[in-house]
């Protein structure tokens, strides 16, 4: 049974950092790609950051420059750091784990952000 837990959301004012965590069990960490969406009230979810199984990073181009998605295979857990945060950051923060071989996908349960100007 995979599980993805996250944590690290909150409230913060504008120009703050926060580091999303998302600890993942049952799955073989290495065999997945790694994606943060968010969901911001009233509109659709939407990809922000991800990271192929190699490593490689890609964002989208509102957080490019201020978000970093890391991973540590240790402690099958992905990372995103957010800093110079505006109040158009706030949304709920999701992680999601796709299987590369199966394509299967997971997410985790979502975690509040709040910025505040």
């Amino acid at each position: 049974q995979v599980q993805l837990v996250e944590s690290g959301g909150g409230l913060v004012q504008a120009g703050g950092s926060l580091r999303l965590s998302c600890a993942a069990s049952g799955i073989i960490f290495s065999m997945t790609t790694k994606h943060w969406y968010r969901q911001a009230p009233g509109k659709q979810r939407e990809l922000v950051a991800s990271m192929a199984s190699g490593g490689t990073t890609t964002y989208a181009d509102s957080v490019k420059g201020r978000f970093t998605i890391s991973r540590d295979n240790a402690k099958n857990t992905v990372y995103l750091q957010m800093n110079s945060l505006k109040p158009e950051d706030t949304a709920v923060y999701y992680c999601r784990l796709i299987h590369t071989i199966t394509y299967s996908g997971y997410w985790g349960q979502g975690t509040q952000v709040t910025v505040s100007s």
